[in-house]
């Protein structure tokens, strides 16, 4: 989880002057959105899906750091102990 899509992040903080917004989400990675000028994108090549085949979840303010990135894992339940997280 710490690779290319919280690089993507990153860029898009630099260029933008925040992360995206959670309402944005990792959209905001792969398409302008409403209101946001100077997008330089696509900051991904392709829609960010974990390696169980499901969307990361993405919230900015997060409760951990900045934004909180995570994957409910191969169980596909949130809060588990096979959670993959941005914060771990």
């Amino acid at each position: 989880i710490k690779g290319n899509l919280m690089l993507a992040l990153e860029v898009y903080k630099a260029v933008h002057g925040s992360f995206p917004t959670t309402a944005k989400g990792l959209q905001a990675l792969l398409v302008q959105p409403a209101g946001v000028s100077g997008w330089t994108g696509p900051y991904v090549g392709q829609p960010p899906i974990d390696p169980w085949g499901r969307k990361y979840r993405y919230v900015s303010p997060g409760q951990h750091d900045a934004f909180d990135l995570f994957s409910v894992g191969p169980d596909g339940a949130e809060g588990t102990d096979d959670d993959v997280t941005s914060w771990k």
